[in-house]
């Protein structure tokens, strides 16, 4: 190895150990961003190779992150901007000297340039699947967004969006805005828009023009053709999660200015709770002080980085402990396919193996044709090794052997590391392999795998998987299926379309049949494994009706396994198989079923399942996710499984929901969650995840989810109206003719401190987010998703709801808000919708009594829940719902100071035609309105 000597001071090795043990997450997947001296280090944005190349993307981008740390850095009152930024730029633009990529890959990217092609069109948006204060995954802009410059006028500056997003991003906040929901009842019987802070001013405005608002509500429902437009020029300077575009907007919504009364998210999700007061809860400003003086920060500096060739290294133990459990013969199968199927084409791949020492089987070769993946399999290890002995920095230090042949360096290499060795002497190579450059996918089988193991995974970036001895046979396939080039070219990567073991009988057969759905069938493969003896007796049958038998197939006696590839595009439609168990021994016959794309037209839908955190403690749940897609967008009432198998003991199944409820924060986003806390033991536990879908004109939400930047559609200057160009969509997607199916392996995670034996009751219902009320005459009408006994699982006991008439005294003292009688409401089953209707007569004189004031004073009340289960453990309060009392069905809204002088507005503005003029002024005025708007940014940036 060159390059390489002293792995380093002890004292530095402890250090590393000792963060990792205090906080896992601190080396979490992907969460590279460090935030050092108020600055912002290792922001990595990543542009999909699919991107046309276009270097003003990279102009651009580097004046939006740096415009958006001069107005964060204000913005969080003088407490954290961006220091360094790293750019990757797909290896399919022209090399301009860039600097190589080391660790750095698009499924790790905190930013993502890609096309989003949907019924929103340039959005910039965030992902988040998790709850308040929390982080999500990524943000999204698309290339338009970054190049067309006539989309200020709508988003504002593009710096104000970035902020805006970062905000979802890092601190999980939400929108203040709500496009369901554009307006509400306020606690003075006022009609109100949906906005934070309440503060910010505008009028009503009807298809032909300025209207009263009293012509913009019918029976408290929006007219449609009418919008509600802000007044360009405002004092308000709240709140970026709301109109960043503003000028005057220069701040987060805080307790003095936040309106928790509109029927937002921030509201929902957060409790009533402010952006700026999540955000200064945050670990980011509880550790940052305000800069001293009156200096602004240095701009950002960017480095810019290019991925080389791939290169990929087999680093695969064949120690003594290879020959139990049917490990080695389990590890030969799952490399047979990867290095046959899923391993890209012109990637370099070199083998190693390891016992007590480092043996080189295959230098590096790279493939281009079938030919290349036949000979690199045939130097996969065929026998387990007779020493017991197992030395892993030995086979990490052969593969870096290998790798740096390539050009001197393992700098943007990937290593997959195979072991299932007690080995305590990781420590002497975790410096090594941190510093070295190469990403380190670890698979460590049966529970002697020593735990440091993990380690080089955390410390390079790279997945981590564990493969029990008892579990499903097809566990190492599915873990090598996962591990791709990391580039975030979909329409290169293997999808794996199945993934099925059975113990099959003498003389019986396993038949099924797996979908190859339109948007895949390139590279198609059909793989069947058995456990002894010879092939079982193959039949298989495309939708056409066309048999393969066993002689179609490439049979591997020493790995037992037979293989077909279909050359071309498979036939769309379902395939049926049907394997004869034709022995004297019952056993253990495996189907993997793998595809690529079909077109460049079609996104095909993917699986990505993971763990909410890589470790736990007893008795805190970890929430399992599955982010289900075609390209970006959403795949709904997709049916989600997933098997999470222990070291020791059975395997659980979980169904995934993206109901809204429980683990699961937004409801049709496409990410399915559920709380897992059935911990049987310590240690480690594997989550794989079966998704399935039949042919349905629902499968797919042409709105991409998340937290979106407000496109705001016009505005009200000097009285005159100023309509911004419509907001462009793009072409929606194809409906898929045959359902699909998709496997994801989401690699390990650990669990600590589970007592041994039984242990008592220690989880709760979850908390109630999604609790709506409305009003029908006398009565209150309240719905929401029933939570469980366990969290989201199971069956609560009762539920307690309790109202006031005044928000924050049910929010901070529940216990003495009224109490509503529920003693005839029996929960349901977790996931169930709820509806529970009570008469306000009931409780008025209650209301009426309450200390607070009096009820007249105040038009609506105000209704939170709990769940409880049979042990009285109960669960947080929910979300606070909002009940108006006093506004009739018909009745027209009492109108607000805003309002009145909106009168005296129409009247100036006189007739109908004289707004026609103004509208067509208007758009003679779009320039200017433009420009002005452009340097007002740079005046309030100074």
């Amino acid at each position: 190895m060159t390059h390489r000597g002293n792995p380093g001071p002890v004292h530095r090795l402890k250090l590393v150990t000792l963060l990792f043990a205090l906080s896992p997450e601190l080396l979490f997947l992907g969460a590279a961003v460090k935030l050092q001296d108020n600055g912002y280090d290792g922001l990595l944005v990543a542009i999909n190779p699919r991107v046309p190349e276009n270097l003003n993307l990279i102009t651009n981008m580097k004046e939006m992150i740096t415009e958006a740390s001069f107005y964060l850095f204000n913005a969080t009152k003088r407490r954290v901007f961006f220091r360094n930024i790293q750019i990757l730029i797909p290896a399919t633009w022209t090399a301009h000297n860039y600097s190589k990529v080391k660790q750095e890959s698009y499924e790790k990217a905190n930013v993502i340039v890609t096309e989003q092609n949907g019924v929103h069109g340039d959005d910039p948006y965030t992902l988040q699947h998790r709850g308040c204060g929390k982080e999500g995954k990524y943000i999204h802009f698309t290339p338009s967004f970054l190049l067309n410059d006539e989309l200020a006028a709508g988003y504002g500056s593009r710096g104000r969006v970035f902020v805006h997003e970062w905000a979802h991003l890092r601190w999980g906040v939400f929108d203040e805005y709500n496009h369901d929901k554009p307006f509400y009842m306020n606690g003075r019987n006022e009609i109100q828009v949906t906005r934070c802070s309440s503060d910010i001013t505008g009028v009503f405005v009807c298809e032909k023009g300025l209207c009263p608002q009293e012509g913009c509500i019918i029976s408290k429902l929006f007219r449609e053709g009418c919008t509600f437009l802000y007044n360009s020029t405002q004092n308000a300077t709240g709140s970026i999660m709301f109109m960043q575009s503003l000028s005057s907007v220069v701040e987060f919504c805080n307790a003095s200015t936040h309106n928790r009364e509109a029927p937002n998210l921030q509201n929902q999700v957060c409790s009533l709770r402010s952006t700026w007061d999540v955000i200064t809860g945050s670990s980011d400003l509880n550790h940052s002080l305000p800069m001293s003086g009156v200096e602004l920060p240095p701009p950002p500096t960017f480095s810019l980085m290019q991925a080389g060739d791939k290169v990929l290294c087999l680093v695969m133990d064949v120690s003594r402990k290879m020959a139990e459990a049917d490990r080695l013969l389990r590890l030969q199968q799952a490399a047979e396919l990867y290095l046959m199927q899923v391993v890209e084409v012109h990637t370099f791949v070199g083998i190693v193996t390891f016992d007590s020492k480092g043996a080189i089987r295959a230098q590096l070769q790279q493939i281009n044709s079938a030919d290349d993946r036949k000979l690199l399999v045939s130097y996969l290890p065929t026998t387990a090794s007779t020493e017991e002995g197992v030395d892993t920095c030995a086979g990490i230090k052969r593969g870096f052997e290998v790798i740096e042949k390539r050009n001197g360096r393992a700098d943007g290499s990937v290593m997959i590391l195979v072991t299932s060795g007690a080995d305590e002497h990781i420590n002497n190579c975790l410096l090594t392999a941190m510093s070295s450059g190469s990403t380190i996918h670890s698979i460590a089988l049966g529970s002697s795998a020593v735990r440091k193991l993990e380690e080089l995974s955390h410390l390079t970036g790279g997945l981590k998987f564990f493969i029990p001895d008892e579990s499903n046979p097809n566990r190492m396939t599915e873990a090598f299926s996962r591990i791709s080039s990391g580039t975030g070219d979909i329409f290169q990567q293997s999808l794996q379309l199945e993934s099925v073991c059975e113990t099959v009988q003498p003389q019986h057969q396993l038949l099924n049949s797996v979908t190859v759905d339109s948007a895949v069938g390139n590279d198609t493969i059909f793989v069947v494994m058995w456990q002894t003896s010879g092939p079982p007796e193959i039949i298989l049958l495309d939708p056409s009706g066309r048999k393969y038998n066993t002689s179609d197939f490439v049979i591997n006696l020493a790995f037992r396994t037979a293989i077909i590839q279909f050359p071309g595009t498979a036939k769309p439609g379902h395939w049926t198989y049907i394997l004869n168990n034709t022995h004297r021994s019952p056993q253990a016959l495996k189907v993997t079923v793998a595809s690529r794309a079909s077109s460049l037209a079609v996104s095909p839908a993917t699986v990505e399942a993971f763990a909410e955190r890589d470790s736990t403690y007893f008795p805190q749940p970890v929430i399992i996710y599955a982010n289900v897609r075609k390209g970006l967008y959403p795949i709904l009432n997709a049916t989600v499984v997933a098997t999470v198998e222990p070291e020791a003991g059975d395997p659980i199944v979980l169904q995934l929901l993206d109901n809204g409820a429980g683990a699961d924060v937004i409801k049709r986003d496409g990410i399915y969650s559920r709380y897992f806390f059935s911990f049987a033991v310590s240690g480690r536990y594997s989550l794989t995840v079966h998704v399935h879908h039949s042919p349905s004109i629902s499968t797919l939400d042409h709105s991409v989810p998340g937290s979106h930047a407000m496109y705001v559609p016009g505005y009200i200057a000097n009285d005159n109206i100023q309509m911004n160009a419509p907001k462009k969509t793009g072409h929606r997607g194809v409906e898929e003719q045959w359902g699909f199916s998709r496997v994801s392996s989401g690699g390990s995670f650990s669990v600590l401190g589970v007592p041994a034996g039984p242990h008592p009751d220690m989880f709760p219902p979850c908390k109630i987010t999604d609790l709506e009320a409305i009003k029908a005459e006398e009565d209150v009408i309240l719905s929401w998703t029933a939570p469980g006994e366990n969290f989201d699982q199971g069956q609560a006991t009762s539920y307690e709801i309790r109202m006031s008439k005044n928000l924050q005294s049910i929010r901070d003292n529940f216990n003495n808000a009224i109490l509503v009688n529920t003693s005839e409401l029996n929960p349901q089953q977790a996931g169930t919708r709820e509806i529970f209707t009570f008469s306000l007569k009931l409780v008025t004189s209650e209301l009426e009594h309450e200390p607070d004031g009096k009820m007249q004073e105040n038009h609506v009340v105000y209704v939170a829940m709990r769940a409880v289960d049979q042990n009285s453990l109960k669960s947080d309060v929910s979300n606070i719902a909002l009940v108006s009392l006093s506004v009739s069905q018909n009745s027209a809204p009492a109108l607000s100071r805003d309002e009145l002088i909106l009168k005296g507005v129409l009247v100036a503005v006189g007739l109908i035609a004289m707004v026609c003029l103004i509208i067509v002024a208007a758009h003679c005025t779009l320039n200017r309105k433009k420009r002005a708007l452009k340097k007002d940014n740079v005046t309030k940036l100074l």
